[in-house]
């Protein structure tokens, strides 16, 4: 039943205190429901708490649903940052969440789904069951219903066409699920569209919709927990950035990210902004298909490490007197991931994320998507094409844009490997075959495998370092566990900053 039962905060691992006192760090991380009203909340709703012996405790929204709650209209639990442990878990569950997080079920099935992990579909539904309390279908049904909320309070579609687009099979399972969760119709749920909704609030909702969202892109409030350094990760991203794919307009603390995006039915664009509000980034999507969204804002949230645990970070980083001054100077350090782990992959062996020469190495990146990468069907600023896809890497001919030969044959090995699928980088692949299959091409070293499971896997827990003193030191490095991937990036900061104070001009150079 996965809850925990009557009586006492002893029984509920401190779940009642955290109701309690509305403490947000465990927002996705668990949900309660109120057994005298029906309503299931996040652990931080405003509203009045209710008494212990009337509380049950689910491990996801699919379960509270599952189970006959329906959801809050104060807080929006189906709104909530993910769950850091199944993002960072390597098992059948975390893997399998995250699959269902990039839209597999509603586009494979559960028997694709279970095909894509190596188990059956009887294993799957068992696993998922006993740790969240719902099996694969009840998870993407969630999804799906909370996409068509967002749906039908941004836009100006009609409710057939938001159907189709969440997912849904027919209106009348649209309906059905959408009273189910909401206690309310499809279209009482669009005239309940917040009208603060661009103003304040914390969720991957509504923001303030415009006259028709499906033209004047899908507005989102992309929710995090705790602290956010933004200004390292779009530094990142500005450093990074690669011509015809991605761009960043406006100033520092201004900001926006913009990206091309290879969904599974059509191109989009994402546009990100640098500002922080309470709890979330505001986020803007122009989709060619409304089929994509859920699959473009889950990979939007993996590029910005939206669904990290801080808290959980800092916690175990800090206790070691090396990092601790680290984690303070820098609350709320993310580690970027990818929206596309292929397109990370490739560049990773471009050495598009290196630190020496990234000039030159851009200029590369920026070759491959003229001469392979598919166009967009209007450019959109500066952003002309999607990044080429492994096949077409794969069968590109010997010339084409200026790379050295060895690096050449290393980039037509992975892509030829990612097309096949003898190394798999989807969010549900095995980070240790990942990384096996990896090693096993030409010309990929044990830097690159493991720089492409950081970032393309969105593995928390890879230690990259050249720090001597810290690479001699293993029984301190496992105490980082499993959170080393941070630790790298706190390393790297610091050296990158100690390296631009000592030698003004090679940051000018780089």
């Amino acid at each position: 039943m996965h809850d925990d039962g009557d009586g006492g905060d002893g029984g509920d691992g401190g779940r009642y205190e955290a109701v309690r006192s509305r403490d947000g760090r465990f927002d996705g991380a668990f949900f309660f429901a109120v057994s005298t009203t029906g309503i299931y909340c996040r652990p931080s709703c405003p509203a009045t708490t209710p008494k212990r012996r009337n509380v049950r405790f689910f491990p996801s929204a699919a379960a509270a649903q599952r189970a006959g709650f329906r959801a809050c209209r104060r807080c929006r639990p189906d709104a909530v940052p993910g769950s850091a442990a199944w993002e960072a878990r390597a098992d059948l569950v975390g893997r399998a969440v995250r699959l269902i997080g990039d839209g597999v079920v509603d586009r494979e099935g559960v028997t694709g789904l279970a095909a894509r992990l190596g188990y059956s579909a009887r294993q799957v539904q068992r696993q998922l069951g006993a740790e969240l309390g719902a099996g694969p279908i009840a998870l993407a049904r969630a999804q799906r219903a909370h996409t068509a909320r967002i749906l039908l309070q941004t836009t100006a579609l009609r409710a057939t066409e938001i159907a189709f687009a969440a997912g849904f099979a027919s209106v009348r399972q649209f309906n059905d699920t959408v009273r189910a969760i909401y206690a309310t119709t499809p279209g009482e749920l669009r005239a309940a569209r917040p009208a603060h909704a661009s103003r304040r609030g914390a969720t991957d909702g509504a923001g303030a919709p415009g006259a028709d969202g499906a033209a004047s892109g899908i507005p989102l409030r992309l929710a995090y927990r705790g602290p956010y350094a933004a200004t390292g990760l779009f530094d990142h991203l500005a450093a990074h950035a690669l011509d015809g794919v991605e761009e960043i307009t406006g100033g520092t603390g201004r900001r926006v990210y913009r990206r091309a995006l290879d969904l599974p039915h059509a191109p989009g664009i994402a546009e990100v902004g640098e500002r922080t509000g309470d709890g979330w980034l505001e986020c803007r999507l122009h989709l060619g298909d409304l089929r994509d969204l859920t699959t473009a804002t889950r990979r939007i949230r993996r590029l910005f490490d939206l669904d990290a645990d801080p808290y959980a970070v800092a916690e175990r980083l800090g206790a070691d007197p090396l990092l601790a001054p680290l984690v303070r100077h820098r609350p709320g350090l993310r580690a970027p991931g990818a929206a596309d782990p292929h397109e990370s992959a490739v560049r990773t062996v471009l050495g598009l994320d290196d630190r020496t020469s990234l000039p030159a190495v851009r200029t590369r990146g920026a070759a491959l998507v003229r001469a392979y990468g598919r166009p967009l069907p209007a450019p959109s600023g500066t952003l002309t094409h999607v990044f080429p896809r492994a096949a077409d890497l794969a069968d590109a001919p010997p010339t084409g844009p200026e790379l050295p030969g060895g690096l050449r044959t290393t980039v037509r090995a992975l892509a030829a490997a990612l097309a096949r699928g003898t190394v798999r980088l989807d969010p549900g692949a095995d980070r240790d075959e990942a990384e096996r299959a990896l090693l096993a091409l030409d010309g990929i070293t044990p830097w690159t495998a493991g720089h492409i499971r950081m970032r393309a896997l969105g593995d928390p827990d890879v230690l990259l370092t050249d720090d001597a003193a810290v690479r001699a030191d293993p029984h301190r490095t496992e105490r980082w566990r499993p959170w080393r991937t941070y630790a790298t990036h706190h390393l790297r900061e610091t050296r990158e900053a100690r390296e631009t104070r000592e030698t003004p001009v090679k940051k000018a150079l780089r």
